[in-house]
């Protein structure tokens, strides 16, 4: 159906509505499916007429269509199911669970049984989950609550959730223009026609003996687009208008179809917009542009202006407006980059930022201090930086030097990667090198494609918009603002190029490539600093800027009428600068302000949440998404930024750090186009400046000022860097105050040790289980002092139970002693599998309840590992050395592994080599093919001489899924999985002599933890096993009393995304998480010099100087 046609639709709800024809009404809102009217189906829901509650959601989606879908109907039904039984109404409670219910067995069979049981029970709440249940009311109401967040994120109700805003009486109004031009167009005009019927279309007859009026020849384009209308008078029409009547919906169509808008549209027909517009927006009427020519539109043709036209227009040929429908997921606050995984430290003002377009963790950095600096965010690391450097100031011009001397600092205003990653654009606020770009500050710089060509462009204090080839040639001057341009936006519509520029005076133009002049000329909100962007897919225009009273608008602009289609609500009162904004996945819109990120769904103009960052946030921050929208970085009042992340952010940056520097660094190949200024002094600075050819820092001179990035930028120091022969600096943490730690509540047993420990993966608790065979579960909280809601040591959580006070124990045997516990838990952590010497059971880890048991002993089971790409196959090791590896869908061992000869006491999978690596008490590992379960080698880990092969060996896979850690009381290794061969060993020695208990790499692979028999816990560089840090016991366990038992670090463990984060578990039965100070918030480095040494390592000054640090007096960019 045509856009026109659905419009056609709202209006005659609009008229079914105002008529109270209310049966009509929601019987074409469910037969149309074009709008969902929540209110109406509130009131069905709570009134349980279910019936009709289904037939109208059938009209928006089925129950398959979407799990979002399938979780309305199960809620809907679920809850005629409960009511039935709470009536004791049992014969429609079964007809409910094998017509309705049945439906969803096919998808979750356990939770149809668990269903199914409630008839078993004469009261359905002493089912633990439903013992909150009340009466009837109180659960439709929460039922209601929870479909209703259900439907706001099912995509299908998309657009579709709230009625278009147009004016009352509308298809009225139209009614009565329509008429209006049909009486416009009568041969013999009456005064006061009579119009008695809207079938047939009016013509006023001329009178008897009257002289006919002189007829009114209308050309068809006037009749298409009119001036204004002449109303009829009070008895002109079976209707009244109560509105002036609304504009060419076509009106970037609108907006550039009238050159000099307000010589051509009247205020009245603005006002009369569907869309609210900023009283300001009106203003532009009072002071058209006029052409320096006098010539209005035809001045204007050309073939891309005539192509842009026809497309333009082209709306109202096909009797057709597009109001696209944006159907993407749900606005979950888990997909947005909230959490801070990393701090850097810049060492002056950060100005501008961007992600590169395909390497998301690569990030171009721009200060006030004119460096230009490359980050990878994911290890952290300064890649290269490029200081500003006047290389010959004897060469500049008398009146540049001159400047120079009385204002020496000069700041990046814009860094900016190119589409295709392969240059940088960097703009200043002063003259550089190659382009002579504007007299005065360049304030933005954009690349484009006009004609195919990649072109660099930008704009300044000098009013004018330019753009340059490669080569530093200038293409096109656009003349018009009347104040300093403040932003530019390039975009491209199908085949048409064309520019959006914002000036200081609140200005907003539209310029094609053709040296003519702006086709747009209205007014930004606020009429101050605003800055324009486009959505990822290029479908819809925002703006967000700050007026000079500190007023911020962030808004959403229709391009086919020129107006505002959404204002977004949330900014504090007086902002106390330019506030800057970023688009994301074409879902989210992000603004620094307040100290704060404030994210709105694009769809709805309330905020949606707001994050400090930890906090240590400017004002105003400065943002940037990646291009993948999953990692956000955000400037610090420190000089620095930091790097936000969701789930698969924290993904990509474990995968990018995993990667060595040196194949970082060979994967991208970085040019830098800088952007030069004429200096902000003088207009007379025009001419090109000289470089110092004896420079050793100066490029190949390159005559288009486009440079080698990897030629110019020094590179800093890092780990790959420096010299591996020499020995790190050693950081001892020997007292409590040196790091930051957190004792589990109610975990210290005596009589039982910890035996395994994990955190769950989502990274909110940790679940150990207990020599005893018991586990034990904690969970932290989101609240305000832990806003993420994820493990830390800053805050303790709390010991989880459910109300039912059920234990997660398994069955042990009459020796418990002998057994070896075993656990592993599901991706999703909603189940673990557990052993201790008995049975496997399956837990439910909401219920603790036990879902099934298999794998009887004998043999015991003593290691379990998930296959990662499919939970319903595990391989468990055995007391007797086999590994069996076992379908649970059909509880069924597929096939039995054999080779060692004592008990399994490791497995590890790796997708990326296919293959499962085993390890023994035996001291021997072996790799077996993960799909015909083939063995391809075994080998013996390297013993000291006279140590008998006996002890716990286990096994981990790097990120990478190549290098495989092996830790064993006499060593740590690293060996090359692919090739099955020890590449790094470690053996204890010295401060850390004693047997190692346990060992685990950190999230991002980049560090190993392990602990010791005598409680020290020792961080490894992952890559070559070389000792950063050591934490004694005195700075994590209480003072030993005499004739206490020594207390030993039984297992270790690391958070699943912050790599700096462990836990452990004692042979007291208590459980710690442990971080590094906040001071140095890193193992291995110092804490009284921490971000000097820091700073020192990135190859940056300790201290920045006055001049980075100083604030620019020129506009907040």
């Amino acid at each position: 159906m045509s856009s026109l046609s659905r419009e056609l639709v709202f209006l005659i709800l609009q008229f079914l509505d105002e008529e109270k024809f209310k049966e009509s009404v929601h019987k074409l809102e469910q037969e149309s499916g074009f709008f969902f009217n929540i209110k109406y189906f509130e009131e069905k829901a709570l009134a349980g007429e279910w019936d009709e509650v289904e037939k109208y959601l059938s009209g928006f989606t089925k129950v398959d269509d979407n799990r979002y879908s399938m979780k309305i109907f199960f809620e809907i039904r679920k809850q005629k199911y409960l009511e039935a039984l709470d009536r004791n109404d049992r014969a429609k409670a079964v007809e409910i669970l094998a017509k309705d219910l049945k439906v969803f067995a096919t998808f979750n069979e356990e939770l149809y049984k668990e269903i199914t049981q409630l008839l078993t029970l004469e009261n359905f709440r002493e089912n633990e989950q439903l013992s909150k249940y009340g009466d009837t009311k109180s659960a439709r109401t929460i039922m209601y609550t929870e479909l209703k967040k259900l439907i706001e994120a099912n995509p299908l109700f998309r657009e579709k959730l709230a009625f278009p805003s147009f004016k009352a009486s509308r298809l009225r109004t139209l009614i009565n223009q329509s008429l209006n031009w049909q009486h416009q167009l009568c041969k013999n005009p009456r005064p006061n026609p009579d119009i008695k019927t809207l079938f047939l279309d009016h013509s006023c007859s001329a009178a008897n003996g009257a002289r006919a009026l002189t007829p009114v020849n209308l050309p068809v384009a006037a009749v298409a687009r009119p001036s204004n209308f002449v109303p009829l008078g009070v008895h002109g029409g079976p209707f009244q208008p109560n509105t002036a009547p609304a504009p060419n919906p076509n009106a970037l169509a609108g907006w550039m179809a009238n050159p000099n808008p307000s010589s051509s549209v009247p205020s009245g027909v603005v006002a009369a917009s569907p869309f609210p517009m900023q009283p300001n927006q009106v203003n532009v009427l009072k002071h058209p542009r006029v052409p320096s020519n006098s010539l209005g539109l035809m001045d204007y043709q050309n073939a891309d202006h005539e192509q842009l036209m026809k497309r333009l227009r082209s709306a109202q040929t096909a009797n057709e407006v597009t109001y696209p429908a944006h159907a993407h997921p749900s606005a979950s606050l888990d997909d947005l980059p909230r959490n801070v995984v990393s701090s850097m430290r810049q060492g002056s003002v950060v100005i501008s930022m961007d992600f590169h377009p395909a390497h998301h963790t690569l990030l171009a950095v721009g200060c006030s201090s004119g460096e230009v600096t490359l980050w990878e965010v994911g290890s952290r690391e300064k890649v290269v930086t490029e200081p500003f450097k006047i290389w010959n100031i004897a060469a500049c011009s008398v009146i540049f030097q001159g400047s120079i001397v009385k204002e020496s600092s000069i700041s990046v205003t814009r860094v900016a990667w190119s589409p295709d990653g392969n240059l940088i654009g960097v703009s200043f606020t002063k003259h550089l090198i190659h382009i002579d770009a504007h007299v005065g500050c360049v304030n933005d710089l954009a690349f484009a494609h006009p004609n195919k060509q990649i072109c660099v462009v930008t704009c300044g204090d000098d009013k004018l918009i330019k753009v340059w080839d490669l080569s530093g040639k200038k293409l096109y001057t656009f003349e018009g603002h009347e104040a300093p341009v403040y932003s530019i936006c390039p975009h491209q519509k199908e085949n048409i190029q064309f520019i959006f520029s914002t000036a200081l005076d609140g200005k907003i133009k539209a310029w094609l490539y053709d040296n003519v002049g702006s086709r747009v000329d209205y007014d930004a909100p606020g009429q101050w600093c605003t800055t324009m962007l486009y959505s990822a897919d290029g479908s819809r225009l925002f703006s967000c800027g700050t007026s000079k009273e500190g007023d911020s608008y962030l808004v959403e602009w229709n391009e086919s009428e020129g107006a505002l289609k959404r204002t977004y609500l949330g900014f504090r009162k007086k902002s106390a600068g330019v506030v800057q904004f970023d688009t994301t996945r074409n879902r989210f819109l992000a603004v620094g302000e307040d100290s704060q990120i404030k994210f709105w769904d694009m769809d709805n103009t309330n905020l949606l949440t707001t994050v400090e960052a930890e906090g240590g946030l400017p004002s105003i921050p400065r943002l940037r998404f990646n291009k993948e929208g999953n990692l956000l970085a955000v400037t610090t009042a420190d000089n620095g930024f930091k790097i936000l992340a969701n789930t698969d952010g924290l993904r990509t940056l474990r995968a990018y750090e995993a990667r060595s520097f040196e194949a970082s660094k060979a994967s991208i190949e970085m040019k830098v186009s800088t952007s030069a200024m004429a200096s902000s002094i003088s207009p007379a600075i025009g001419k090109i400046e000289h470089m110092d050819t004896g420079s050793p820092s100066r490029p190949t001179p390159i005559p288009n000022g486009i440079e080698a990035m990897s030629r110019t930028m020094e590179k800093p120091r890092n780990m790959d860097s420096v010299d591996k022969s020499k020995p790190l600096e050693l950081t001892e943490i020997v007292d409590p105050t040196q790091c930051r730690q957190v004792t589990m509540p109610d975990s210290k047993d005596s009589v039982s040790k910890v035996a395994r420990l994990l955190y769950t993966n989502s990274g909110v608790g940790v679940l150990a289980l207990g020599a005893n065979g018991v586990q034990r579960l904690w969970k932290w909280m989101r609240n305000e002092q832990n806003p993420t809601g994820k493990a830390t040591a800053s805050v303790t959580p709390q010991h989880w139970q459910p109300n039912s006070g059920l234990l997660m124990a398994n069955d042990v045997p009459e020796n418990p002693e002998a057994a070896v516990p075993c656990i592993a838990l599901s991706k999703n952590d909603s189940y673990v599998m557990s052993a201790c010497g008995g049975k496997v059971s399956l837990f439910n880890m909401m219920t603790f309840k036990v879902m099934t048991t298999f794998m009887p002993p004998p043999p015991a089971s003593t290691f379990l590992a998930f296959h990662p790409q499919d939970n319903n196959i595990i391989a468990i090791g055995m007391e007797d050395s086999s590994i069996h590896i076992y379908n649970v869908r059909v509880d069924e061992v597929k096939t039995k592994l054999k080779g060692h000869q004592k008990h399994i006491t490791g497995l590890a999978f790796s997708t990326a080599l296919n293959v499962l690596v085993s390890s023994g008490a035996d001291a021997q590992l072996f790799f077996w093919t993960a799909d015909s379960w083939e063995k391809k080698k075994s080998s013996a880990i390297q013993l000291p001489p006279g140590k008998a092969p006996v002890g716990d060996t286990r096994v981990q896979f790097h990120n990478d899924q190549v290098h495989l850690l092996v830790s064993h009381e006499t060593q740590l290794a690293i060996y090359d999985a692919s090739k099955m061969e020890c590449i790094h060993k470690w053996v204890p020695q010295e401060a850390l002599s004693a047997p190692i208990t346990s060992a685990s790499y950190s999230c991002n692979s980049q560090l190993v933890y392990a602990s010791f028999a005598d409680g020290n816990i020792a961080v490894f560089d992952a890559e070559t096993l070389r000792l950063r840090c050591r934490i004694a016991p005195s700075a994590y366990m209480p003072q030993p009393t005499p004739n206490s038992a020594p207390i030993i670090p039984q297992v270790i463990t690391a958070h699943p995304q912050e790599p700096n984060q462990l836990a452990v578990g004692l042979s007291d039965g208590s459980v710690k998480v442990i971080e590094p100070s906040e001071a140095s918030r890193r193992w291995g480095v110092g804490i009284a010099v921490a971000a000097d040494k820091a700073g020192a390592e990135n190859g940056r000054p300790s201290s920045a100087s006055a001049a980075n640090n100083s604030s620019s007096d020129q506009i907040q960019r």
